[in-house]
């Protein structure tokens, strides 16, 4: 007897419903390495870092001769780093809170040490005269759409889509339709990878929630 196999999780099946036209997804490259992949796959975005850039300045309103920025020469950002603007705020003469550029804070850099977190590292050095509370430093990541691609979801970053339609990125990457935004999913459809526990998935699920992805 011939035994057949049905894959039953056809593309989109997970979307109960999506914006209008195509506004709920987007074409984007799935990582080498990430296997046979399903509809439904939970995915997180990595930055190619070889492809991203990273520059840190501080603000013409600092005191006079105070701290200088500079990027880590060897690794400047990670694949967890954020388009847009880091903003560092002084609280004491050698402390600086940061924020990613979606407003989270993200950690406290002292002078002379290297900070690394948010997906960025650099080492601010003390000036001849000190910080006040209230100077700033900033760090302007660019990540263009090409710099990204996207992993299957293993709670080591954040979920941000779907995908639309299965893959094989066993040995090569692929390009692909994912789901990115505006968009009623089945819970039950969708697929993770093997290891990701309940509470990872729920908060894969609140990661999604916050670009419309709402799981039903």
């Amino acid at each position: 007897m011939v035994t057949l196999t049905e894959n039953i999780y056809r593309t989109g099946g997970y979307i109960v419903s999506e914006a209008a036209g195509y506004r709920s997804r987007e074409q984007a490259t799935i990582k080498s390495g990430s296997g046979k992949l399903l509809a439904g796959a939970v995915l997180s975005p990595e930055v190619v870092i070889a492809n991203a850039a990273a520059s840190a300045s501080a603000d013409a309103a600092n005191t006079a001769n105070s701290g200088t920025i500079a990027m880590d020469g060897t690794a400047p950002i990670a694949a967890t780093a954020k388009n847009g603007r880091y903003i560092g705020i002084c609280s004491a003469a050698t402390k600086v809170n940061w924020e990613n550029p979606d407003g989270v804070a993200i950690g406290v850099s002292t002078h002379g040490s290297a900070f690394t977190g948010g997906g960025i590292k650099f080492t601010i050095t003390a000036g001849a005269s000190a910080n006040v509370v209230g100077d700033k430093f900033y760090v302007d990541v660019v990540i263009e759409t090409g710099d990204i691609v996207y992993a299957p979801y293993d709670g080591s970053k954040p979920a941000g889509a779907i995908l639309y339609e299965g893959c094989d990125a066993t040995d090569n990457a692929v390009r692909r339709t994912i789901t990115a935004r505006d968009t009623e999913v089945t819970t039950a459809e969708l697929q993770w990878k093997s290891g990701v526990t309940d509470g990872q998935k729920t908060a894969a699920l609140a990661s999604l929630a916050s670009l419309g992805i709402i799981g039903r």
